[in-house]
């Protein structure tokens, strides 16, 4: 999300808190001074997609939809967020929990690719489209094909969020 929005220098810490605790890296309760800076985002749209061509593309064998959020909000049948519950017309759902081991680690690049080439079918990376609730988690899933070598796949910013606040919208449940 940092770099649709324009700051390229950003970086993940695999695993989270944990596994900086487990490492075992240095902490401390000391809190730093740091310089103020500025930032002003510019989104790059190369990067991400919006509402209206996600709406354009839809029954066409163009972008391929990947929703990040867990199952049942997928299907509909739980709604924690947002007034209507549901998918995109046409969306694949893959829980971006599914790109983490037991540790709470990416998974190994190769069996992050064994499971996106099987998710993607003919699908190139560069056709792919991700979303979420509000964006955030799709980021999991686009990082993930990034880690499994599959670049080039876009984000929909606005989710389903601002998806399911338009009524004209088309909207799906159950599994497709």
């Amino acid at each position: 999300m940092l770099r649709w929005l324009g700051h390229d220098a950003v970086a993940v810490l695999d695993g989270g808190w944990n596994a900086w605790l487990s490492a075992p890296h240095a902490i401390t309760n000391q809190i730093p001074t740091i310089a103020a800076a500025g930032f002003t985002a510019r989104a790059r749209t190369e990067l991400a997609r919006d509402a209206n061509s996600v709406a354009a593309s839809l029954g066409n064998r163009g972008p391929l939809l990947l929703d990040a959020r867990s199952p049942d909000r997928y299907r509909g049948e739980n709604e924690t967020l947002d007034p209507v519950a549901g998918h995109i017309p046409g969306a694949i759902n893959r829980f971006f929990r599914h790109n983490l081991d037991v540790d709470g680690k990416f998974k190994p690049p190769t069996t992050l690719r064994r499971e996106f080439d099987e998710l993607l079918g003919n699908s190139a990376s560069g056709q792919v489209t991700h979303y979420c609730g509000s964006g955030v988690t799709a980021c999991h899933n686009l990082l993930a094909m990034e880690v499994a070598g599959l670049s080039g796949s876009r984000l929909y910013p606005g989710s389903w969020s601002e998806w399911c606040s338009n009524p004209a919208r088309p909207v799906e449940r159950g599994s497709a």
